[in-house]
């Protein structure tokens, strides 16, 4: 897979507060790290939703292997690299620890272990595939674009930042809403639907379906579920511009379908 960064979609408000969705693609070890910034909503593709044979197969044909080797040193980041001799070596045992991996998920497969726990052995080895929106981006790009930072998350902040210059953002009427995912032949749809696909596929962070199928009824059954389960955090992504340019939980100038969630649950309507 690779590191990989692109525009969902990308919308501005007559407030001209600009919300942008990427989907972006790093290593599932600097998860973690991305996961701190609060001002982002986002959304993952679960190792416990995934065969563990898809992954076995992705971890033997593209495993992740760290994009720099530092020498070791006090402190949180490398100053200095290790020779191409040290480096190639570096690279050969990790790849040792990857077939470990492998042989030792074969093993528990074997024992009929349940994915949600085979599957977290074969983590830093896997590609990581995030849904991110947000409107403040400055404080991500300023410490993850550093040279300070982690190289594996610097290069996806830096192909994010890329993306979203690249971009130019579409104009989103008061009424409108921001749906990621919805596709050009699916605008047909009525408002209310377009929103529910539009959050259950921000869960799977595919359009597709597991099965590789583009499913509206299957859509429309996800955000039922995780409406009643109160998975609430895909509906984030799925939001319309506010009158005013203050911030509403995480956005500014824009309102998450969370919220008209969270005001059914309160029963207000």
């Amino acid at each position: 897979m690779g590191y990989e960064a692109r525009v969902l979609l990308d919308s501005v408000g007559a407030n001209g507060v600009r919300l942008t969705t990427l989907e972006v693609t790093f290593p599932r070890f600097v998860l973690a790290e991305f996961n701190t910034h609060r001002q982002l909503s986002r959304n993952s593709a679960s190792s416990r939703a995934i065969p563990t044979a898809k992954l076995l197969e992705r971890v033997e044909h593209d495993p992740v292997v760290p994009s720099e080797w530092g020498r070791n040193k006090a402190g949180m980041s490398a100053s200095e690299l290790l020779s191409k001799e040290e480096a190639d070596e570096a690279v050969r045992v990790w790849l040792r620890a990857r077939d470990d991996a492998v042989v030792h998920a074969r093993e528990l497969l074997q024992l009929k272990v349940h994915k949600q726990e085979l599957n977290r052995i074969l983590e830093p080895f896997l590609w990581h595939t995030v849904i991110v929106t947000a409107t403040e981006w400055q404080n991500f790009f300023e410490l993850r674009c550093s040279r300070n930072a982690q190289p594996e998350i610097r290069a996806a902040a830096v192909a994010m930042r890329a993306a979203m210059q690249a971009s130019r953002p579409l104009p989103v009427e008061a009424g409108a809403w921001h749906t990621p995912l919805i596709q050009s032949d699916e605008t047909v749809l009525d408002l209310e639907r377009r929103k529910q696909v539009s959050a259950a596929r921000c869960a799977r962070v595919s359009y597709l379906t597991h099965e590789g199928r583009r499913e509206i009824e299957k859509d429309l059954q996800l955000f039922e579920r995780l409406r009643e389960d109160r998975h609430l955090s895909p509906f984030e992504h799925v939001a319309t511009p506010s009158p005013d340019g203050q911030f509403h939980a995480n956005f500014r100038g824009w309102v998450q379908m969370r919220a008209e969630i969270e005001l059914e649950y309160k029963g207000v309507q």
